[in-house]
């Protein structure tokens, strides 16, 4: 007998292997999984624009990373003593132009890098709703706590959407590697600001417009990320404190489900063991003398080196044996 409604991934024919670039893009909850990526010594890189929820925004941080397009003092505006850009996370708002100019503009040279030579690309979508910065007529990926007066809210209508999803797609397959892998999720935190019912709509509208433009490309992939935690996991017990996001026992249990049906068994165990690794070196001792610890210590020296051993890639680079 069971007792929930499981929801499964199916499982791709095609595999994550342990030396792919994983290049991840969207909502707070695609950083959540790039630092699962990361933990388990993978390479990828995450949101070189900060996090961004909506595929009209999304859409212009691929072209911008695409073309190679730098920012210039003129795409950013002053507010509350500092200088920011309307594209970006409040992260990149600094103090002074040229520093604010400098974090934008190096993220683009990696990420356009890095996109050259991924193998996947997931693309995690918040939200259906944006904001029109009303005093420059620019729809904006962040607000940056500028009082509300100076935007327009709105949803974006489904052919903007879709189009959205559709440029994005083109530009990717333009700039990476000929067989990349495009897979798309909606997050499954919900935008309780917005309001329920409006959420709802905002959420709806996402995973339509996905499907709409997904079958019309045989790299694009959907992941029921956001069904996972509505129907499988609905329970309180899989969130935060705050009732919106999912606590790490959710975001761990999607990531296994999600490594279930795309990593290969060579990626499965390299990441296994990574894992256990990362939660070794954790362990300090009040003693650094005592010979157990150095015994310890020594073991966990050997099993770095042998992970390392099995890519090319850097790994536990923070970490000196």
């Amino acid at each position: 007998m069971k007792f929930r409604t499981e929801v499964e991934i199916k499982e791709s024919k095609k595999k994550i292997e342990v030396e792919d670039k994983i290049f991840s893009i969207g909502s707070c909850f695609a950083s959540e999984m790039s630092d699962l990526f990361q933990q388990g010594q993978l390479q990828t890189v995450n949101n070189p624009f900060g996090t961004i929820f909506n595929p009209f925004s999304i859409n212009n941080s691929i072209k911008k990373l695409h073309d190679s397009e730098f920012y210039k003092e003129e795409d950013l505006i002053a507010f509350s003593d500092e200088y920011i850009s309307l594209d970006h996370h409040t992260s990149f708002d600094t103090r002074y132009i040229h520093q604010t100019l400098n974090k934008i503009n190096a993220n683009i040279v990696e990420g356009n890098h890095f996109l050259q030579d991924a193998n996947w690309v997931i693309v995690t979508y918040g939200t259906s709703f944006i904001y029109e910065f009303i005093p420059k007529q620019k729809l904006v990926a962040n607000c940056h706590k500028i009082p509300q007066k100076f935007f327009e809210k709105r949803l974006l209508s489904q052919q903007e959407l879709t189009d959205s999803i559709y440029d994005t797609i083109l530009n990717l397959k333009d700039i990476c590697k000929d067989d990349v892998q495009i897979l798309f999720t909606v997050s499954p935190v919900r935008h309780t600001k917005d309001g329920m019912v409006e959420n709802q709509l905002s959420k709806s509208k996402l995973i339509t417009a996905v499907h709409d433009i997904i079958s019309q490309f045989e790299n694009c992939h959907y992941l029921p990320v956001y069904e996972i935690l509505m129907d499988d996991l609905r329970d309180y017990r899989f969130y935060k404190e705050d009732m919106i996001h999912p606590n790490n026992q959710a975001v761990n249990y999607i990531f296994d489900t999600f490594g279930n049906a795309y990593f290969s068994e060579e990626t499965k165990d390299f990441i296994k063991e990574n894992f256990k690794i990362n939660k070794a070196l954790a362990h300090r001792s009040d003693d650094e003398k005592d010979p157990k610890y150095i015994e310890f210590k020594e073991k966990l020296n050997q099993r770095i080196e042998a992970q390392r051993q099995k890519v090319k890639h850097k790994i536990f680079n923070s970490y000196e044996l």
